[in-house]
């Protein structure tokens, strides 16, 4: 559906005056927001500026302190989120709400389930209903495969198959695309084109500014808990956007030099790492990052790209292949050597991997180094540790109300920020970085950029995994393309090189043995 199409439609969703208020936190002040029938709706703003907390009030998860919402011109009260389904509203969460003992099927049908006449469970219908469901969404997985076996791209997917298993009219999506390479971005674009047709209004939140002129028909913009602009996509651009989320213009987003980096010793060098048992296994994978130096890894979703940083941080048992770090042998064997040897992990899934949700900030910051603060006799010089991690914080600018803040109340780009930190406190020689600005803002992004060009400079080497092309080439010196499991590409910043960076030529490398082999077969049944 085109603009001039969308806006003739009825009005869907009605949102105003919504006002909401957290203990030493104003999250919403006033906000208004509407939504038409079959229009994508693109909401912006940079992390903290309430997009999450004003979806999560048309979803039922919070109740508004003031303000009003229509449904087809007609007030609702959302006591929960069963109540917002019965209005055929539904929410994909940026972290995700999948069990992950149960299977695929009984994550799609969680407190729907089917049942036969005599009351037991309709497993051949629920299963041939997810084949179909999880068929729109590009994925070949089987129906009692259990979720936590299923990658985070792939969890994504799920997510957005079990809202499709409703009766919906409005779905909000909370960073759909943060997990997805191209082409699983393409096939949800498919997905949502296809439910705009079918008259269902869209909430779009992403901090993937590019990706919204392919998808979205208006685009409104949050700062500080406050409307500061709606747009009809067509006639804005991203520099224009970017101003409104920030308050003010944002220079060059990516801040790696153009020039290659000067050069040093190999810091890390891998040779033949195959692994046994994993999600996806490797094969032969060959390497080297040098002192100063930032190594991309691009690949589509089962590519190998997060299993590599796993086998190198010790998190895989069962490798084979030689590793080196400063010339000497390294075995991995946990992530408390690898944090020994110099390694530093940020994780892909903050929220189950790197984070104690439940715990302060400063728990978190310093967990990884807190050896680093014993006395002799055992004890936590703590003052030296909230000094350190202080320090961290404020060059992270991390917002936050103290160190006693529990790091599950804030917002995901300040989660991720304490993740750098607690990195950092344990000063690594190698990083790795696994989708190191998913789910944060452009200016929050810009700040991680500058961290890893930083830290490049000071010498460490990086090994950074991220599904955005354009990010990998804005910040690494080489880009090492992977397919299912093997490495099938090399790429350099140096245009001299006999394979300079190119979108095209990396994501066709990334696709290389798929177009080779065709599609793998379901691993899953």
């Amino acid at each position: 559906m085109n603009v001039e199409e969308s806006e003739q439609q009825p009005v869907l969703l009605g949102m105003s005056g919504i006002v909401k208020a957290f203990p030493g936190v104003r999250a919403l002040r006033g906000v208004d927001l509407t939504l038409r029938q079959g229009e994508v709706l693109a909401l912006l703003g940079a992390n903290g500026a309430g997009k999450s907390t004003l979806m999560n009030i048309l979803a039922g998860v919070f109740a508004p302190d003031a303000g009003a919402i229509e449904i087809d011109g007609v007030g609702v009260h959302l006591r929960g989120p069963k109540d917002a389904a019965r209005h055929g509203i539904a929410m994909i969460h940026q972290e995700l709400n999948l069990v992950p003992e149960l299977s695929i099927a009984d994550n799609l049908f969680l407190g729907q389930e089917l049942r036969t006449a005599r009351g037991t469970l309709d497993r051949t219908t629920m299963d041939a209903r997810t084949r179909e469901l999880l068929a729109t969404v590009g994925l070949r997985l089987a129906p009692r495969r259990l979720a936590r076996d299923c990658r985070l791209a792939e969890q994504q997917l799920i997510e957005v198959a079990k809202a499709l298993n409703h009766h919906l009219r409005v779905l909000v999506m909370d960073e759909p695309t943060s997990a997805l390479a191209e082409t699983e971005t393409q096939r949800l674009f498919t997905v949502i084109r296809t439910l705009a047709a079918r008259g269902v209004g869209m909430v779009y939140i992403s901090h993937r500014i590019g990706e919204l002129a392919q998808i979205a028909d208006t685009v409104t913009v949050l700062r500080d808990g406050t409307n500061v602009g709606s747009r009809r996509m067509d006639r804005t651009d991203a520099a224009e956007l970017i101003q409104l989320m920030v308050g003010r213009p944002l220079g060059e987003l990516f801040a790696r030099r153009a020039e290659q980096h000067p050069g040093g010793a190999a810091r890390l060098r891998v040779d033949g790492l195959r692994t046994r048992g994993n999600t996806v296994a490797l094969h032969d994978i060959s390497f080297e990052v040098a002192a100063g130096e930032i190594v991309g890894l691009a690949g589509l979703m089962s590519a190998g790209r997060s299993e590599v940083l796993e086998a190198l941080y010790g998190a895989t048992r069962e490798i084979d292949g030689t590793i080196e770090v400063d010339g000497r042998r390294y075995r991995p064997r946990d992530p408390r050597h690898a944090i020994s040897r110099g390694f530093a992990l940020v994780a892909e899934d903050r929220k189950a991997q790197s984070l104690v949700l439940g715990n302060t900030v400063r728990f978190n910051a310093s967990l990884a180094a807190l050896a680093r603060y014993l006395r002799p006799w055992r004890t936590v010089d703590t003052r030296r540790e909230r000094a350190e991690v202080t320090a961290q914080l404020v060059a992270l600018r991390v917002r936050t109300a103290g160190l006693s803040s529990v790091v599950g109340t804030l917002s995901g780009g300040n989660q991720q920020k304490v993740v750098l930190a607690k990195c950092l406190l344990t000063h690594p020689s190698v990083l790795l970085m696994d989708e190191p600005t998913r789910g944060i803002d452009v200016g929050a992004k810009a700040e991680v950029h500058a961290l890893m060009d930083r830290l490049a400079r000071d010498g460490a080497a990086i090994l950074v995994v991220s599904s955005e092309l354009p990010e990998l080439i804005g910040m690494c010196d080489r880009i090492l393309a992977l397919c299912e499991g093997r490495v099938t590409g090399e790429f350099h910043r140096d245009p001299a090189r006999s394979a300079p960076f190119d979108q095209e030529a990396i994501l066709t490398a990334a696709m290389a043995r798929l177009v080779r082999t065709g599609p793998s077969e379901e691993r899953s049944a």
